[in-house]
């Protein structure tokens, strides 16, 4: 492999570290990355990418004296934002041509907490319009392509950074997560992808869909770099120690998180609880089927209420005009534009049924997962992140699960949902491939508040699951390649 390559497989702690020495040049990595992103751009993965910004600002880093010791934790390390994230000067489109115009004035908390810790932006990533989809297909950009198959979707919404990671073109990404957005397209791409506890992270500048689920969340391909990332944002632990297994409590929801999967993700996941057990975890049996049933009967009340006085006050942030009606008009993606239709007219949600699902259905579901944690003294939940793998694109708004037809979205969001409505930190691992040569996720979901104690028992179950998986496209010199009969299969 050549140096440009082994560049790109740093992991984004690594990449710091040598940088921060002086052994590696933020210009030599910022370029490997570059040329990296050129090779794989058929994946559809960037909407916005400025090389001579990323390489005048690692430029800048090289002449300037290096960091002292225990400071700027992400020395020049370029990372992704998916592009509902604002970062000053670049667009900020949500996935929508329709704000293909939008240049924020502002970075968003989390771009000026990570740029304060010394990374560099790399770019603007995919993701499904408006982040209202799991697929990561955007009908107005184009599609995010799987790095194990590029005929099959990403996950979504934030596919294109989960592209990135799996190309090797960016060490790290950031993304958001409302019912799974972070964590589907880790567990489609081979990656680790976690979402923190709801509000300790900022979110002032993330294009919302519903304040109450809302977070930005960090996808890497380990969780070292998701425990560095977090120490940038939240102030959490530099460094954690793996939790070592024997004896840790993990609940095993089997009713409705453990029902209906496919019989490749239920294998894969049935031989990682194999593994878990012979590390000495105690699985233990539980019931989450009452958190199930308020999140199908609760979710959706209140994240449709919610996005359109979202949207209002974050383009108020931007002194920008906000047309509700225009904007629904001007949805491109057949999946998303039914989701903006209810919310007008006699489809709309009223204020009744928005208060009783915010103050009795989600506290509800909180409480009933504090309970479980507590009578079983768990240390984490597990269960397969989602139920299927990556669908062809153009079959992906239905899809076959367990030889029945149903909808993508709620497919893909079934188990992650809820995590998502009950505001959790939950952190999603690869497991393996199917025998198609697919990976799929393991999710850990901790209790509220736990985000450090969950990243490190996350520490220790990834020590025991196997390698996460490379994609053959990644070993291969893509700029050589025709990517036109994986593309058309």
């Amino acid at each position: 492999m050549n140096r440009m390559h082994a560049l790109t497989d740093l992991s984004a702690r690594e990449a710091a570290a040598l940088m921060r020495s002086g052994e590696l040049r933020v210009t030599d990595y910022a370029q490997a990355l570059l040329d990296r992103a050129g090779a794989t751009a058929s994946y559809g993965a960037f909407l916005h990418l400025d090389p001579p910004a990323l390489l005048s600002a690692a430029a800048a880093l090289d002449a300037a004296p290096r960091p002292a010791p225990g400071t700027r934790p992400l020395h020049g390390v370029p990372l992704a934002f998916k592009d509902n994230i604002d970062v000053a000067g670049m667009p900020t489109t949500a996935g929508s041509p329709w704000m293909a115009d939008h240049r924020p004035r502002l970075h968003a908390g989390v771009t000026q907490r990570l740029l304060d810790a010394g990374a560099l932006v790399l770019g603007k990533s995919n993701l499904h319009e408006w982040s209202q989809g799991v697929t990561g297909h955007n009908h107005g950009f184009g599609p995010s392509r799987n790095p194990f198959d590029p005929a099959r979707v990403t996950g979504g919404s934030s596919g294109g950074n989960a592209a990135l990671l799996g190309l090797r073109a960016a060490p790290a990404a950031i993304g958001t997560d409302t019912g799974g957005s972070v964590r589907v397209p880790a567990a489609l791409c081979g990656l680790t992808g976690f979402r923190p506890t709801v509000r300790r992270w900022p979110d002032e500048g993330l294009v919302p869909i519903s304040p109450t689920f809302d977070t930005a969340g960090v996808m890497a391909r380990c969780v070292d770099d998701c425990v560095l990332i977090d120490h940038a944002v939240a102030g959490g632990p530099a460094q954690l120690g793996a939790t070592p297994l024997a004896g840790v409590r993990l609940g095993v929801p089997q009713a409705c998180f453990w029902e209906e999967l496919d019989p490749p993700v239920e294998r894969l996941a049935r031989e990682s609880l194999e593994r878990l057990a012979e590390a000495g975890a105690v699985l233990v049996p539980c019931d989450l089927s009452e958190a199930d049933a308020l999140f199908r009967e609760g979710s959706m009340t209140i994240s449709l209420f919610e996005i359109l006085p979202a949207l209002a006050a974050y383009f108020a942030r931007h002194d920008r005009p906000f047309d509700a009606r225009a904007l629904a008009d001007a949805v491109v993606s057949p999946d998303v534009r039914p989701l903006f239709e209810r919310l007008f007219g006699a489809t709309a949600i009223t204020p009744e049924a928005y208060a009783r699902a915010l103050h009795t259905l989600r506290p509800r579901m909180q409480a009933a997962y504090r309970e479980c944690f507590a009578r079983h003294a768990l240390a984490a939940l597990v269960f397969p992140t989602s139920p299927l793998t990556a669908a062809r694109i153009g079959e992906d708004v239905e899809v076959m699960l367990c030889g029945r037809a149903t909808t993508a979205f709620s497919a893909y969001i079934r188990n992650t949902g809820p995590a998502g409505m009950a505001g959790l930190p939950a952190l999603s691992l690869p497991m393996g491939l199917t025998l198609e040569g697919l990976p799929a996720g393991l999710e850990l979901t901790g209790a509220e508040g736990t985000d450090s104690a969950l990243l490190a028992l996350a520490l220790g179950v990834e020590a025991v699951l196997p390698p996460a998986p490379v994609a053959d496209a990644v070993q291969l010199r893509l700029e050589e390649r025709s990517l036109a009969a994986g593309i058309h299969r």
